[in-house]
């Protein structure tokens, strides 16, 4: 294994101009540490699930660019286990029951679940072996050495009937309605057991009779996927002198004969591939070197491990560079250059806007964990009497950017039964950005990038101010007010629509190409109504429901994406508001077992659909953001809504 692959990269002194310019001076940084690992296991289900070749070529090439050398490949793993437990007596009917659907096999490879959102169809890992085989080659093409899957003990039930000595346990529920043993509850075989061996060296020759040798696998991998906010090393005593890598996590992986255990310290950042702006730059910019330069540090590389990818791409941009920063970065020099290379221009109100978002939305040192809970894509499933709203004073008078701001104090915090969305940042400096955003419109309107991020800064903008547009309905509907009840949710549904346009402006926020994208790897109308479910059901609500209980892993995939607030989130939203328009009208409580039963027959119907969405963007960026930000946000500059 040649572990000075990918040692050195180039960097251009003026990277936001042409490569063949003359003022192009480039420079070679050699990596202080040998390795850059990349994804998560559960990016597989989250964003990869329907890919392609041609989809994972690009991304192989990504990859590349940014210096990866060490990516996680769990494709076509089904199609491995077949073939192993056909020699442990073990049927393909068998594994029906293990093998989660194509949207939810991340859940059933980790033991999560079985059988939901199954049985697969044979051309499923059939296909998928074929697609691995093509990753791989080109993998190592490139000089990556991809990380395989190996046994972690999880078990067909099968196993247990064929070796009744052997010691095999079940796990956990893992938040199905009721414990339902049709999809929780998982077997396990124990590590110590002589037959854990015997699969883990049936599926290792396996996969070596598959791809080769050339590979690592993690055998004994595990994950510090939090090493940007809550760093392991510090406390442990540099992992108790175990070679590691900053990973925005922390990797032990074991080469195929040389144990050799060596962790990565990687960067989450994002849990279920949710839509929101986010990050520590601060943190991402100086921890993977002070790491290494740590007394005594065992750390031998940095990577990137969030559940899903497509989002916060300065994140990613920053932190794909720490494998080759010898000395902490200053942070505002990096922004000033990036906000140049995104768009490719100069522009003093881009720079000054970036700035902003750094020391905001990309400054979320509080600790909280970056899992959206915004209502609209989150909507709250409780009587809205357990919802309180926090009073609030305006005392204080402060200027910014030249511009006299109102702050608030909160007289009593909100104290609520449901998971409140958390707001790290001063809306008001946000907004300012957004302004700033926008002026700089018309230089840049014709940058796809500039498109993207504009969308989704106002995204983020408007889906804050629907949180608080949703506290005032609670507020009026606690003082009985039911004309105002009437008119909050209506502008809140209004709001709903809006965005739903504004996120259609643009290809990276549609919904229509991740169901189709299921629908095209089906090979008869029964596999794609089949796949076109599992697409649906991953970004809302998981696992069977009662009429009147849903899971508790409804939201967990929530996604703002054009299609999905028109046609879910906003019906949804209108019928909590409907039942509590009738509350006040009839007085008499919350029907909260009505609103459940409506809101479940709702997603069990919209998850069964098959309407068509659009997979091209329509609409026009720059005119429907000013629009929107007229509309909603330039007055909301008068105090912080800040949680």
């Amino acid at each position: 294994m040649e572990q000075n692959r990918w040692s050195t990269i180039s960097f251009c002194t003026y990277p936001w101009l042409s490569p063949s310019c003359s003022r192009c001076r480039s420079r070679v940084l050699r990596r202080p540490v040998p390795w850059s690992y990349y994804q998560n296991a559960v990016s597989s289900s989250y964003t990869f699930a329907w890919w392609d070749w041609e989809r994972w070529e690009k991304q192989i090439d990504w990859m590349a660019l940014q210096g990866i050398n060490l990516p996680l490949a769990f494709t076509g793993q089904e199609a491995i286990w077949q073939k192993v437990f056909k020699n442990f007596n073990i049927s393909k009917s068998h594994l029906d029951d293990l093998f989660g659907g194509p949207a939810f096999l991340a859940w059933s490879r980790m033991g999560n679940l079985h059988r939901w959102g199954g049985p697969l169809p044979q051309s499923w890992p059939d296909q998928q072996l074929i697609l691995q085989k093509k990753i791989l080659t080109r993998v190592h093409e490139l000089g990556m050495t991809p990380v395989l899957p190996a046994f972690s003990g999880i078990v067909p039930a099968a196993l247990k009937r064929v070796f009744p000595s052997a010691k095999i346990s079940r796990l956990w529920n893992w938040f199905t309605v009721n414990s339902d043993p049709r999809w929780c509850c998982t077997y396990f075989l124990d590590a110590i057991d002589h037959l854990f061996v015997e699969i883990g060296k049936a599926f290792i020759e396996q996969q070596l009779k598959e791809y080769g040798s050339s590979h690592i696998y993690n055998w004994l991998i595990v994950l510090d996927l939090y090493a940007e906010v809550k760093p392991i090393w510090a406390t442990s005593k540099q992992i108790y002198g175990t070679p590691y890598i900053w990973k925005v996590t922390l990797l032990f992986f074991c080469c195929v004969l040389d144990v050799v255990f060596n962790v990565i310290k990687c960067m989450l950042h994002n849990f279920a591939g949710n839509t929101e702006m986010y990050g520590v730059l601060d943190a991402v910019g100086s921890r993977p070197v002070e790491a290494r330069i740590s007394d005594n540090s065992t750390m031998v590389g940095v990577g990137m491990s969030m559940e899903g990818i497509e989002q916060n791409p300065v994140v990613y941009d920053f932190m794909s560079e720490m494998a080759f920063r010898h000395s902490p970065v200053d942070v505002k020099a990096w922004i000033d250059l990036y906000s140049r290379r995104r768009y490719g221009r100069f522009l003093q109100r881009m720079q000054d806007a970036w700035y902003i978002l750094y020391h905001t939305i990309y400054n979320c040192t509080g600790g909280a964990y970056d899992k959206n809970r915004d209502v609209i894509v989150a909507f709250p499933d409780v009587d809205p009497k357990s919802i309180s709203t926090p009073q609030i004073v305006l005392n204080d008078i402060h200027e910014q950017y030249g511009k006299r701001y109102l702050t608030g104090v909160v007289l009593e915090e909100a104290n609520d039964s449901y998971d409140k969305p958390h707001n790290w940042y001063s809306t008001s400096e946000v907004i300012h950005a957004l302004k700033l955003f926008l002026d700089s419109g018309n230089q840049l309107s014709d940058s796809s990038t500039y498109r993207y991020d504009l969308i989704d800064l106002i995204r983020q903008a408007l889906a804050k101010y629907a949180n608080e547009l949703f506290l005032d309905v609670i507020q009026s509907y606690e003082l009985g007010n039911l004309h105002n009840v009437a008119h909050l949710s209506q502008k809140f549904l209004g709001l709903v629509e809006d965005m739903d346009t504004l996120l259609g402006c643009h290809d990276g926020f549609l919904l229509g190409p991740w169901i189709e994208s299921a629908k095209k790897l089906a090979q008869d109308e029964d596999q794609e109504r089949h796949f076109e479910w599992n697409a649906r059901t991953q970004t809302t609500m998981w696992f069977d429901n009662t009429e009147v209980e849903a899971s508790l892993l409804r939201d967990y995939g929530n996604k703002y994406w054009s299609g999905l607030l028109r046609d879910y989130y906003g019906p949804r939203a209108a019928i909590y508001f409907k039942y509590l328009i009738e509350s006040l009208e009839e007085g008499k409580g919350f029907n909260l077992r009505a609103w459940r039963t409506e809101w479940i027959k709702l997603t069990n119907s919209w998850q069964s659909s098959r309407n068509v969405f659009p997979v091209k963007r329509t609409g026009d960026a720059l005119n429907v953001s000013q629009m929107l930000f007229e509309k909603y946000l330039q007055d909301l500059g008068s105090h912080d809504q800040r949680n």
